[in-house]
């Protein structure tokens, strides 16, 4: 995209939530499931974060409907007095017949390179399809609001492909940003400029 926003964003990952610390070889993160919650440090870094926002007068907050995102949202709007909008774009990525197994099985099979921009897992999505509906989704919120300070709620994925959609990086520039470990860690929060 890389040419002149309508709008400021702001991308804040959901805080830790407890799947992560006991379950964490596994990958649980669609469909949604409820019982991942954020845990006291999740919250607790979540409530840090709104705080920084304050001073950053978001006027609108979007977020994923997924029930971490959701509930990381609410304790920031409450801090800032704002309403929520959640829009199913901003779903973490689909891994497809991955979820419920274990990681070193997806990246068995989708060790991290170029490839995972164009091949998908069976019944998910590839990176690209990621980025297709996250261009969309900033194209209509860029046509709907003008000078706006604006924070999306996500996951991993997703907010470090839209950071580089908003950016304009290419996918190897993308893939190199990864491996550099420039990815918004849980609960981190970052003013895309």
């Amino acid at each position: 995209m890389k040419k002149s926003l309508n709008n400021q964003y702001f991308i804040l990952r959901h805080g830790r939530v407890d799947q992560q610390i006991k379950r964490k070889e596994f990958i649980y993160n669609w469909p949604d499931i409820p019982s991942v919650k954020l845990t006291k440090a999740g919250i607790d870094q979540i409530k840090k974060a709104a705080k920084i926002l304050k001073k950053e007068r978001i006027d609108l907050i979007y977020s994923s409907d997924i029930y971490r995102t959701r509930q990381t949202a609410l304790i920031v709007a409450n801090e800032l007095g704002l309403k929520i909008k959640f829009d199913k774009r901003l779903r973490d990525i689909n891994l497809g017949i991955y979820h419920g197994k274990l990681r070193k099985e997806f990246f068995q099979d989708f060790p991290l390179s170029i490839k995972r921009f164009t091949q998908r897992p069976t019944r998910g999505e590839n990176w690209n399809d990621v980025k297709k509906r996250l261009s969309g989704f900033l194209k209509e919120v860029e046509k709907k609001h003008k000078n706006k300070n604006i924070l999306i709620i996500g996951h991993g994925d997703p907010l470090w492909l839209l950071e580089g959609i908003i950016k304009g990086f290419s996918n190897g520039r993308l893939l190199r940003e990864l491996s550099r470990g420039n990815y918004i860690k849980k609960g981190g929060l970052r003013k895309v400029v």
